[in-house]
């Protein structure tokens, strides 16, 4: 099992194409592979963002995702002064609530723009860490299958 926070631009992707290394990971999620780790912040981003006119995401399928982030998911409090090496204002959450989670254990942050966070080895692509799913012997289940 992995802890890991997932930018709002990897769900994205996830819900444009399932069959997507981004749609592993969210498969991953709701199969209890990958606990997700968040605060307040992203979660009023990943709604906001998700149910932009421009997806045309249904909102009942935002609202389940959603809800099973909630669900399965940790809320993390922490401050977001400082991490100026994130150049992004709107990144610094996922990354202080990634720094937060390793504090207390092997948190990972899972992005499509891994050039927008320092150069760190838990900062991973999707298919990087669908490679690590697959190595923990937690992705092969997801091969051509899915469920959300």
């Amino acid at each position: 099992m992995f802890y890991a926070v997932i930018d709002t631009n990897v769900l994205v992707s996830a819900l444009l194409n399932v069959q997507s290394n981004p749609g592993v990971v969210l498969q991953s999620v709701f199969e209890g592979a990958t606990i997700p780790l968040m605060n307040t912040e992203i979660i009023t981003e990943y709604w906001t963002v998700l149910t932009r006119e421009k997806f045309s995401f249904p909102v009942k399928l935002v609202d389940v995702v959603l809800r099973r982030f909630v669900e399965c998911g940790l809320l993390v409090s922490v401050s977001l002064e400082g991490h100026q090496d994130v150049v992004d204002p709107k990144d610094r959450c996922f990354y202080a609530v990634t720094l937060s989670g390793r504090e207390a254990g092997d948190a990972l942050l899972i992005t499509g723009n891994v050039r927008h966070f320092p150069r760190k080895p838990f900062v991973l692509s999707p298919a990087q860490f669908v490679e690590k799913l697959r190595e923990n012997g937690d992705g092969t289940c997801w091969k051509g299958k899915s469920s959300v």
